[in-house]
């Protein structure tokens, strides 16, 4: 083995480990972290298959296994991001009617709590004209900078806090039977109860931003799964119209949002449309979607979008649904097991019993 050999070699073993690692269950931020870069993985993971099919010289058997390692690994990335590519099948139908009374549009941002450039957002707000906006990372500053829009979305809840876990909700539609509620943990609040369509339709929001897996934040992503999961266990008892939004820190590929998604129910506008990455804002080649709107299959598509850069390090994500009851038989929910039931049980009760 000559000496670029081995340097290729290591640097093909290096790449599988993200890879080999997030295939287990383990939830130390280490490992769960691997799930937000699937896409850069798969990059790099294809760079190391050209390497090694173009440099190696196939005389020995473990050039054999290492390319079928690394083109194992690179198969397995690109199955879990495919559903929010263009070319996979749209789980959300667009609307195809007009714009009517059944339509509700929603504006979401993490502004980052230290952001004081607040007229971006304002701007951003004034042109999209959301009937809901949720501002995450929003303390007693940023308030005082939305109050003028107090007469045009009169209802509101309001939990400013210096923490990062500080949220507002806005919006013109009426707001009936609101709480904020401490989930898994007393410092990060969420939003829970309904809003009032224009045709009377009453439907159930959750808005929220848990703890993400970090060094920083938390040694493991039980807090944010047990979150995540909690609320897809009540989704699923109470069968009803539902919007849940927020930035949820974590992608839409990974085991916690996917059996998030098959417990609830809901459906994710973004499959065969996107990844709509939204963080970071500060470096094009890490970028995942973090900012999120699932909804149930009473509704259809009419818009979504990313929006410009606010000052902060997430994107603001911004989506258009209209109520159309008629299309849940076209809609396809992901199908849920009796072994993700189990396993969204345990972390909630792991969840609950780590706060």
């Amino acid at each position: 083995m000559n000496s670029l050999e081995i340097i290729i070699l290591i640097l093909n073993v290096l790449i599988c480990i993200p890879t080999l690692a997030s295939l287990t269950t383990f939830d130390y931020w280490w490992i769960r972290d691997f799930d937000f870069p699937r896409i850069q993985i798969s990059f790099l993971i294809l760079v190391n298959l050209i390497l090694a099919l173009s440099l190696y010289s196939f005389q020995e058997p473990w050039h054999f296994i290492i390319v079928t390692v690394l083109l194992s690994c690179l198969i397995y990335q690109c199955w879990l991001i495919f559903p929010y590519t263009i070319l996979a099948k749209k789980q959300t139908l667009k609307y195809k009617g007009k714009s009517d009374d059944a339509s509700i549009s929603i504006l979401v941002s993490n502004v980052l709590m230290t952001n004081r450039d607040y007229n971006k957002l304002i701007n951003l707000i004034k042109h999209k004209n959301p009937d809901l906006f949720l501002t995450l990372e929003s303390d007693d500053k940023w308030e005082k900078a939305l109050d003028s829009f107090e007469d045009e979305y009169p209802h509101s809840v309001k939990v400013p806090l210096d923490n990062l876990y500080g949220m507002h909700l806005y919006s013109k539609l009426p707001l009936e039977q609101m709480e904020v509620k401490y989930l898994i943990k007393e410092s990060i609040p969420s939003i829970h109860g309904y809003v009032e369509l224009r045709n009377g339709l009453k439907v159930k929001v959750h808005c929220l931003h848990p703890r993400p897996p970090s060094p920083t934040e938390s040694k493991t992503s039980t807090n944010r799964d047990a979150e995540l999961l909690l609320i897809g266990k009540e989704i699923e008892k109470n069968q009803s119209s539902t919007l849940v939004f927020g930035d949820l820190n974590d992608v839409a590929w990974s085991r916690t949002t996917k059996v998030f998604q098959k417990v609830s129910g809901l459906l994710d506008p973004r499959r065969g449309r996107g990844f709509y990455n939204t963080y970071s804002t500060k470096h094009f080649f890490l970028r995942w979607p973090l900012d999120h709107v699932f909804h149930s299959d009473d509704f259809t598509l009419i818009a979504i979008s990313r929006e410009k850069d606010i000052g902060s390090d997430h994107f603001p994500m911004s989506i258009k649904l209209n109520y159309s009851p008629e299309k849940k038989v076209n809609q396809e929910k992901l199908e849920v097991s009796q072994e993700e039931e189990q396993w969204a049980s345990k972390k909630i009760d792991k969840g609950k019993k780590s706060s």
